[in-house]
């Protein structure tokens, strides 16, 4: 009987953190991972971060490295029953629960006893922010480490091993094409050269269709410093500006399609709804920042709704650039004039002498009188 082989991730997973590609800034030299481990001292820990970035496999190396039984469950599927049975079987053993925010506060609750007696040393896993899914005295009983999304040259180490181990090459198209799909996701990474390989029955080198066909989406050619990159971030912001929520969505669609981090999107959101929308509706900008929380929280590829739920609502809302044009012209005034002198009666006088020399002299409160320096009194910045 045949069988297959493991999946290239699994191969290709570090059993140490000499090994571990990212995260440096908990794992490296005198960091907080490294610094437990050296002490084989770890309290309880909540990993939280984008998929992809390695929180499995550091379960596994703290697990190896304290020398400890290690038992991996999804919360997705884990039972407390499954739990009951670590705790009444094998005390003193390593408990990852991965997607820890899907079990609910009763179940959670159960974690409690066995993490204070030190029965267990817990890692949750999450890609949601811990302070809304994972309760209270779970968190305080536990340290929570942020895990970063990788970056493009962490991706092309790991994805160098794997060409390594598969006995490929790929070209530097394809290669940057899939560095850019991938998002920052080691297992994206790994899961679409597996297949591009087992899909090139030729053994050429790997090429653009290669990968194409393995993620099954097209390169949209998006050059994340190109021409291109401008030419779209422009259309977007003002497709959004003209009230154009049809064409604002395609060009969102062509952003998130060619990989591009959802919080630069997001972020552009938050300045357009002050910037464009200002004072005809403040409820905007609530709802660009609730957009780019639920980006840095959930990640692709649920997030894609929330910037196109944030895009939809920003397009069709009354549009006033007041606010935005009254700071430039202020800011206009301050860089021709300087420091022109405040009026005596606005300035702070928290000292005798102070009010002496008439600090805050005559100040009333609902004042008409301009508060503006005489020199530029009856200038008029929101319109």
């Amino acid at each position: 009987m045949k069988f297959m082989r493991a999946p290239l991730a699994s191969e290709l997973r570090p059993d140490s953190l000499k090994n571990f590609v990212g995260q440096t800034h908990i794992i490296g030299k005198n960091k907080i991972i490294n610094k437990m481990l050296q002490q084989q001292s770890i309290p309880s820990l909540i990993f939280w971060g984008p998929p992809g970035v390695g929180k499995t496999t550091l379960a596994r190396i703290i697990a190896s490295e304290l020398d400890l039984e290690y038992h991996e469950f999804s919360a997705v599927s884990a039972s407390s029953k499954d739990l009951k049975n670590i705790t009444d079987k094998q005390p003193n053993a390593l408990l990852f629960l991965d997607e820890i925010h899907r079990w609910n506060k009763a179940q959670q609750d159960r974690l409690l006893p066995h993490v204070e007696s030190g029965k267990i040393l817990l890692i949750g896993a999450t890609t949601e922010n811990p302070s809304f899914s994972v309760i209270s005295p779970l968190l305080s009983r536990s340290r929570v480490l942020t895990l970063k999304q990788l970056e493009e040259s962490e991706l092309e180490e790991i994805l160098n091993r794997a060409l390594k181990k598969l006995n490929a090459k790929i070209k530097p198209d394809a290669k940057k094409f899939l560095l850019e799909s991938s998002n920052g996701d080691a297992r994206i990474l790994l899961t679409t050269i597996e297949i591009a390989t087992n899909i090139n029955t030729k053994s050429e080198i790997l090429n653009t269709k290669h990968i194409e066909q393995a993620l099954q989406r097209k390169s949209l050619g998006f050059d994340k410093q190109g021409e291109e990159f401008y030419n779209v971030i422009s259309a977007f912001i003002k497709s959004m500006r003209a009230s154009q929520p049809d064409a604002a969505l395609y060009y969102l669609a062509r952003m998130i399609e060619a990989g591009q981090d959802p919080l630069y999107i997001a972020r552009r959101m938050v300045i357009f709804a002050s910037e464009d929308i200002g004072l005809a509706q403040p409820t905007a900008m609530v709802v660009a920042n609730e957009v780019f929380r639920a980006c840095e929280t959930i990640g692709y590829p649920e997030c894609a709704i929330n910037l196109a739920h944030g895009v939809a609502y920003l397009s069709k809302a009354k549009k006033d650039r007041s606010s935005y044009d009254a700071y430039q012209a202020a800011k206009t005034d301050v860089l021709k004039y300087g420091n022109l002198p405040v009026p005596l009666k606005i300035r702070n006088a928290p000292t005798k002498y102070m009010k002496e020399w008439n600090y805050g002299k005559d100040y009333q409160k609902y004042d008409k009188d301009s508060y503006l320096p005489d020199k530029i009194k009856g200038k008029k910045y929101l319109k």
